[in-house]
């Protein structure tokens, strides 16, 4: 027999070649999630504290789901569903792939028990392992995008899955920590450095994504934007300035906040952020302001970054403090500018811009057609990205966006102004 390799045996190697990065990122982010869930008893993995959070086990599942719908359903004809009923338990909210359970009920999803949605990704893990190692070519180049958004969608669910863990957690009177640590106790008499503003460029400025890596159709097409004469801060409102408004009554009264918003935190009880602790809070009682996190409760850092606001929250604190919220524009356009800090993985920063279609936005083609298009209404643009995402996901022209109600995300506010100087 000949040692020499054939050409077949050379197509084959050097078609393996170009399919391994994308079957280790596979490997990488699905192993990342269930490292993610790890710390959680199979209890804290099937509740759902609020409808418009789901349980862990839910997040496991519904991910798998879209891999083994979207990649393996419509381009790999021998694969077998795991369980077909599953199609409809996790679907979230695609009309076109089928029925689904309803969003506010997934808590009650007792069965499948957490072993079952193991094997289920394991299951599916083994498809798509297959597909990449033996899909002909045209099978390939038509997987190719799929697979690339089911990884990101992929991590867009490992953020929200401690999301809502944070938001579990906090409903259970013992405030247990979702992660213990060795880290020492947050400083209680940190400053922060002074707030500096730098002149945003102005004019006719590019916004949305370029390039050849990944984006989500949302950020598209790139275009043109006018931009007038602004300014904006150099890092993130803190803690303590936060703490300063509501020591002001910043709570108490309705002139810095939008009507929406009074009438919300009024109906509410808003008293400060969501997950402060007052001085005296039976649950960890203390003389000072707490904050409770991944990390279990802690004093307050005077200066690390506000979370846990929702917009109202942010635009109130923005006008008492006579600035505003940036546009998503403006924040976009002074992304990388000398001496900008924070701009990612701290806090996701509310800016002032409605979630709306870009010029010229088509949504992609098929069953991810209502991937992002159909919440285009109602929604407030968030920009950056916060300690929860995932490393390499964040980037300049990502636009999440979420209610001007929601505040159980890692959201905080960044300032800006009117005028050049």
């Amino acid at each position: 027999m000949s040692l020499n390799p054939s050409p077949a045996a050379g197509t084959a190697g050097r078609h393996l070649a170009q399919r391994a990065p994308i079957a280790a990122q596979f490997a990488q982010v699905r192993a990342r999630s269930v490292a993610l869930a790890q710390p959680l008893s199979p209890e804290d993995q099937c509740v759902q504290s609020m409808p418009d959070a789901s349980p862990v086990k839910w997040h496991l599942a519904h991910t798998s789901w879209f891999f083994e719908t979207v990649v393996l359903g419509a381009l790999a004809p021998a694969h077998q569903p795991f369980d077909a009923r599953y199609a409809h338990l996790f679907n979230s909210y695609y009309e076109a792939l089928g029925s689904r359970h309803p969003r506010p009920l997934r808590g009650l999803l007792t069965r499948p028990s957490l072993a079952d949605v193991h094997r289920y990704r394991a299951h599916v893990d083994a498809g798509i392992e297959r597909f990449i190692l033996d899909a002909d070519a045209a099978s390939w180049q038509a997987a190719q995008p799929l697979l690339a958004l089911g990884l990101q969608h992929e991590q867009q669910h490992q953020e929200l899955l401690l999301t809502d863990v944070l938001h579990l957690l906090s409903c259970n009177p013992l405030l247990p920590a979702y992660r213990d640590t060795d880290a020492p106790a947050l400083r209680l008499a940190s400053q922060p450095e002074p707030l500096r503003w730098h002149k945003g460029p102005d004019g006719a400025v590019q916004i949305g994504h370029q390039g050849e890596g990944f984006a989500f159709d949302n950020e598209t097409p790139r275009h043109t934007v006018w931009l007038q004469p602004y300014r904006i801060a150099d890092r993130l409102v803190t803690c303590g300035e936060y703490a300063d408004f509501v020591a002001d009554g910043g709570y108490d009264r309705p002139g810095p906040w939008l009507s929406d918003g009074w009438a919300l935190a009024r109906a509410q009880g808003w008293q400060a952020p969501a997950y402060w602790l007052a001085p005296g809070d039976p649950r960890a009682p203390a003389d000072q302001w707490q904050v409770f996190g991944l990390d279990g409760v802690r004093p307050l850092d005077p200066a690390a970054p506000v979370s846990q606001l929702s917009f109202y929250e942010a635009a109130a604190y923005a006008r008492w403090a006579g600035a505003r919220l940036p546009t998503e524009f403006e924040w976009e356009a002074a992304c990388g500018l000398p001496g900008i800090r924070q701009m990612t993985g701290s806090v996701w920063q509310w800016t002032r811009s409605s979630y709306d279609p870009y010029p010229g936005f088509q949504p992609w083609t098929g069953a991810i057609a209502e991937y992002n298009g159909k919440f285009m209404v109602g929604q407030v643009v968030l920009r950056g990205s916060s300690i929860a995402t995932p490393p390499g996901h964040a980037r300049p022209s990502y636009r999440n966006f979420f209610p001007p109600a929601a505040r159980w995300q890692f959201s905080g506010l960044r300032l800006a102004r009117d005028g050049a100087c």
